[in-house]
């Protein structure tokens, strides 16, 4: 009795399994990475928020406790000495924003930058090349993860100097075929993000050309996909 409630489990389990694998679907899936440079400088505080923090920090000095005068006396003598340091804050606007050079890490220091290349992806029509993120089909990868780091190895090289956000996908998509593609088939894309590490400036290759551009520039080479795009980066 013990044996064959098992064995009705086991071919419970067994269904769920395949269904879950990655191989069993006769659709194709896609991962590519949104690499991502954070902001270098502190972005300009917008004029609103910054009275208002003017404002607020003048009330909270009417309140604040007043320390003794020996109190202050005893802290101003603290940390004298003959040493002194040069502060010379990093230029908001470089060579690469005057010249409005993409393919530069170098510029929009205050906004968050994203890695596109131009060449043959997976889907385009007719095989020309087109503005893409760092894609890979999936093949024989543990999952989906190692898939999209896969893709964007091919384009760096290695992996040193990035970070995955997470192991799962922060968004997707389904591909469906156009007229003109009437023999191909839909497929899966799965979005993954990744962060440049201590770097700025990387060797890119597998494409025809590559740009460094804000999620606003993004919307100009995907403007049919802003809508999607607009909810996959909040930020």
């Amino acid at each position: 009795m013990v044996l064959h409630t098992s064995r009705m489990k086991m071919s419970l389990v067994r269904p769920l399994l395949t269904k879950r694998g990655f191989s069993t679907s006769s659709e194709n899936l896609v991962a590519s990475v949104l690499f991502e440079r954070l902001p270098v400088v502190i972005p300009k505080i917008d004029p609103v928020v910054y009275a208002f923090q003017e404002f607020s920090f003048r009330w909270r000095q009417q309140y604040q406790r007043r320390y003794p005068d020996e109190f202050l006396d005893k802290s101003d003598a603290r940390g004298k000495g003959d040493y002194q340091i040069d502060y010379v804050p990093a230029p908001r606007v470089t060579e690469a924003d005057k010249n409005n050079d993409r393919r530069s890490l170098q510029r929009a220091l205050d906004r968050r930058l994203y890695l596109l290349l131009y060449g043959i992806a997976y889907g385009a029509p007719s095989g020309k090349p087109v503005w893409h993120f760092p894609e890979k089909v999936y093949e024989s990868e543990d999952n989906m993860r190692k898939c999209a780091e896969s893709a964007l190895k091919s384009v760096l090289g290695d992996l040193s100097n990035t970070y995955f956000v997470g192991n799962a996908p922060m968004a997707h998509t389904v591909v469906q075929p156009t007229e003109d593609q009437s023999r191909s088939t839909s497929f899966k894309r799965f979005f993954f993000k990744s962060q440049v590490i201590a770097k700025n400036k990387f060797n890119i290759g597998k494409c025809e050309d590559h740009v460094w551009v804000t999620k606003d520039e993004l919307m100009e080479y995907f403007p049919e996909q802003a809508e999607f795009l607009n909810k996959m980066i909040i930020s």
